[in-house]
């Protein structure tokens, strides 16, 4: 996984520049949480676009999401100089218990993915709006996992970090410029009091990406990795690639 930062950088600003101009879009909009991934997206596109053509829409949860997160996601905007929306989702959540007669509040999984799925329409709506393109925030673990919701921030038309492994999106981040707080922050989705990524995953993403990278980049076998790394842990990771190997497909048609 040692390459040129400069070189990444280089190629993703490249990629976001020539995709937006191919589909005749005006510009990007991106959800900004305040953590490293959107951050990261937000820098790249920044300079690939110019800072007049990037959205932010920072999408919070009362009562959920931090007041840090938010603090940083609007640093972000200072920091670059782009233009932003806040767009509080509580009351549309709370409309879906209006309406639903078995709504089921306690089903914190369920409820996460309505909430990513609730961001991606207000994405949607700007992007629309604008003339823009949804520009992604996923990086390469989450997307080999599986570990973003269908539709929902997984619902996007770029993915320009998803060649990135979580840990080379910090040291890229580094390489940019991106606050070290945000750097240096847990990783979490925000969807529920005391969520984190590596709780859910069972397996912090240094491990995580070096076992993927074995498996998937040195296409090494299962059991020859299983000798350096914890059998749980690969048994895990390969069980999440393929359980949800099809949020990473399009949708199936029967063939006639």
């Amino acid at each position: 996984m040692i390459q040129s930062y400069a070189g990444i950088k280089n190629k993703l600003v490249s990629f976001i520049s020539s995709k937006v101009k191919e589909a005749g879009a005006k510009g990007a909009v991106i959800g900004l949480s305040g953590g490293i991934d959107s951050t990261l997206t937000a820098y790249l596109a920044a300079e690939a676009l110019g800072h007049e053509k990037v959205l932010g829409v920072l999408m919070p949860e009362k009562g959920i999401t931090s007041q840090g997160d938010i603090d940083d996601a609007l640093e972000v905007v200072k920091l670059l100089g782009i233009g932003h929306r806040v767009v509080e989702i509580s009351e549309v959540l709370r409309s879906f218990l209006s309406v639903i007669p078995d709504f089921d509040a306690s089903a914190l999984a369920v409820n996460g993915n309505l909430k990513a799925r609730t961001r991606m329409c207000i994405l949607y709506y700007h992007a629309n709006l604008m003339s823009r393109m949804v520009v992604g925030t996923g990086n390469k673990t989450e997307l080999l996992l599986g570990y973003f919701t269908k539709y929902g921030d997984g619902g996007v038309d770029l993915e320009p970090i998803g060649c990135l492994y979580k840990t080379q999106v910090r040291g890229l981040a580094r390489y940019m410029g991106v606050p070290a707080r945000i750097i240096d922050k847990t990783p979490t989705a925000g969807l529920w009091q005391g969520q984190t990524d590596e709780g859910e995953l069972g397996v912090t993403y240094d491990i995580a990406d070096m076992i993927l990278y074995k498996l998937i980049d040195e296409k090494q076998d299962i059991s020859e990795v299983k000798k350096v790394f914890s059998p749980e842990q690969v048994d895990r990771l390969v069980g999440l690639m393929h359980a949800n190997e099809h949020k990473r497909m399009p949708p199936q048609s029967c063939d006639l």
